[in-house]
Formats: C-alpha cells, sequence, structure tokens
C-alpha cells in the first residue's frame, strides 16, 4: 500500500470514494486479495491529524452518515453535520463501509482475481479483521489516532474493537446499544436471518450474480431482524390487531387468500425496502461478522481484556431494547478502566432508539467528547 497520505481536500464531502490497501490477511487465516474500501469524508483534516472522528455503520448502513455537498439526507444527523456534537465544521468526519459489504468496499458482489464475483467464495471476516483493513485507511489519510471512534449496534461493536485492537490510537470511544459480544439469543437471531436467505431458490450457495437474486430469502432476513429493533410496545401501539386497509383476516375463504394485519404489511415493506438497496451476500458476511463479535476472544477475562484501552468512554443503551439489552451495557461500562457511567437512551422504539434518539446524548457527547 502506499504509505503516502491520501489528499482529503479535492473531493466534495460526503461523496464516496475507494482506497486500493492490498492484501489482508485475516483472523481465520485466510487471504483477501487486492482489497478496496469505500468511504465518505466531511471537513479538513487539521495539520496534525488530531481532529478526526471515525463514525461506524450498523448492519445494513452505508457511508452516508450527514449530507455534505448534495442535499442527500444521512442517517445520522441528529449526530453529525455543521454545528451537530460531532460538528463536521470543526471535526474531519469519516465513515467507511465495512468489508464484505455493498456500498463500496471489497465484498461478495465485487470481483475476485479471476474477473468474477466473489460469491460463495468470499472469506469470513470477523470485525478484527474490518478494523484491521481501517487501520490502514487512516494510515493512507494521515491519521495516526483518532479524536474519537463512535457507533451503534453493529458500529458499536465496531468502535469498541478499535478502541482495544488499537488503544493507542484512539482518544474517545463511544459504544452505543451493543455489548462486550453476541450473546447465543443474539446468534440465534442472526443463524434465522442468515438461514432465510439460504434457503431461497435463487440463492444458488452464493453465486446467483447474474441471475434470479434471493429476494424473497433477503426480506425475510429483514423481518425478522426488524422484529428485534422494535419493542413490543410499539408494534402494538402502532398497529395493535388492525387489519391492513380493506384486507379482513379473518374474512378469507382459504388460508392463501388470507389478509393482512397493519404488522404484517409493515414488515413486508421493511424487507422490499431493503431489498431494493443491498446484497442479500453482504448481509450474511455482515451478519456473520457481527456473530463473531467477542472482545473477549484470545484475550482473557472481560476484565483484562478491556484493560489495555486508554480511550476515554462513553458507553449507552436504549432501555427498551430487546436486542441487546441494557444489562449488556452496563456489564461492559462496569469493566472498561475507571469510572465509566452507562448513560440511557429512553424510547419506546426500542433498539433503533439508538439513532432515532441519539439527540438525547448531545449533552453528553458536547460536554466530554466535542466540547
Amino acid at each position: 500500500m502506499e504509505s503516502e497520505a491520501v489528499e482529503s481536500g479535492t473531493v466534495p464531502d460526503g461523496t464516496v470514494r475507494f482506497l486500493p490497501i492490498g492484501d489482508l490477511e485475516l483472523e481465520s487465516g485466510a487471504r483477501l486479495p487486492d482489497v478496496v474500501l469505500g468511504y465518505e469524508t466531511w471537513g479538513t483534516l487539521n495539520a496534525d491529524g488530531s481532529n478526526a472522528v471515525l463514525i461506524e455503520h450498523a448492519l445494513t448502513g452505508d457511508t452516508h452518515v450527514t449530507r455534505g455537498a448534495s442535499e442527500e439526507p444521512g442517517w445520522w444527523e441528529q449526530l453529525a453535520g455543521p454545528g451537530a456534537p460531532v460538528d463536521t465544521d470543526k471535526y474531519f468526519v469519516v465513515s467507511v463501509n465495512m468489508l464484505g459489504g455493498c456500498y463500496g468496499s471489497t465484498g461478495p458482489s465485487t470481483p475476485a482475481p479471476d474477473g468474477r464475483p466473489w460469491g460463495s467464495r468470499f472469506p469470513l471476516v470477523t470485525l478484527r479483521d474490518t478494523t484491521a483493513a481501517e487501520a490502514r485507511l487512516a494510515d493512507a489519510l494521515g491519521i495516526r489516532s483518532w479524536y474519537a471512534v463512535v457507533g451503534g449496534s453493529l458500529g458499536g461493536a465496531r468502535a469498541l474493537e478499535w478502541a482495544v485492537s488499537y488503544p493507542g490510537r484512539v482518544r474517545r470511544c463511544a459504544v452505543i446499544s451493543v455489548g462486550a459480544s453476541s450473546t447465543a439469543e443474539q446468534i440465534a437471531f442472526a443463524q434465522a436471518q442468515t438461514l432465510a436467505i439460504r434457503q431461497d431458490p435463487h440463492f444458488n450457495g452464493g453465486d446467483y450474480y447474474g441471475g434470479p437474486e434471493p429476494e424473497s430469502g433477503l426480506a425475510l432476513a429483514r423481518r425478522i431482524a426488524h422484529i428485534t429493533y422494535r419493542s413490543a410496545a410499539e408494534l402494538d401501539g402502532r398497529f395493535g390487531r388492525n387489519a391492513q386497509a380493506a384486507e379482513a383476516p379473518l374474512e378469507a375463504g382459504s388460508l392463501a387468500g388470507r389478509g393482512r394485519y397493519q404488522v404484517e404489511s409493515y414488515l413486508d415493506h421493511q424487507g422490499n425496502k431493503l431489498v431494493r438497496r443491498f446484497d442479500a451476500n453482504s448481509y450474511i458476511a455482515i451478519t456473520e461478522a457481527l456473530m463473531s463479535h467477542d472482545v473477549c476472544r484470545g484475550r482473557g477475562t472481560l476484565a483484562a481484556s478491556l484493560a489495555p484501552a486508554t480511550a476515554d468512554f462513553l458507553v449507552a443503551a436504549v432501555d427498551s431494547d430487546r436486542l441487546y439489552f441494557p444489562a449488556q451495557s452496563r456489564e461492559l461500562a462496569d469493566a472498561l478502566p475507571g469510572e465509566v457511567p452507562l448513560h440511557v437512551i429512553e424510547a419506546p422504539i426500542g433498539h433503533d432508539g439508538f439513532l432515532t434518539e441519539i439527540g438525547q446524548l448531545s449533552e453528553q457527547f458536547r460536554q466530554n467528547f466535542f466540547g
């Protein structure tokens, strides 16, 4: 890889860029050749490279955290942008598409050395692998240490892995709505999603490119996931037992002709929306990377694993989260070096509150991280 820093001021803010980082030795022992990372930046890196902030996306997120030169909205504008807690007029903000993704980084849908999509041949990648790849990108951008690394859900797991794997390169770390590892229950939910895709008749073992894609399987995976992203109270309050428009589930003459409840229509919408923008193999690759999340793997006890981290931490949880329970965040906060309080986001929506209600942490971010 070129050691020379990438010029950061010639591309408009919020524009996807691509950086080759060379071959990558993976945690599994496999070797992934000619890796490319897709990324976006906002703001200007200062002379000593001390104002860089890495914002990590969640499972099906992309690199567009906030709008830049265009008016395309970002997915975390309450957190980042001009005048936001992560003020892009002050900080140099970076977001990287995770290794295995489908928004610019090397993944199952990108060409392998033989020119064909990787497909079923794409190797297992872990969060440590994608962190190692991002470290090379940071080198190329001239960033020796991050002012802060911030993420929620899968993004929070990635942020935590940064702080533990590269303690000298992370000065502040915000870990939101995720614990120190994926639990058996979380792995079980994830396996149901990946199996939904693999059992789609069009999956073809992962080599479906150029033919029909496993859209039904991907949509079903999203339905399963979305149930865990929202709370029971949220679903009851929004939909109850109501039928969808003129459809009446109890008036059908046959099972095949039954109408839908509103909540079913909502899940159908979420599944179909993802199908239009995401690759099924990438969904599997990133989901399995999240299954691998375990900050203690090969490092000892939780306290021993976290001991090398020197960052100032902000740990937060959503009170109604039924995917990553607040107790997991509390366990993480208690095990981190020093006194790390747990901040609680109050949101009836469930896990997705880390996105929709991140504004509740604005004061903590401004006072403790980005003042």
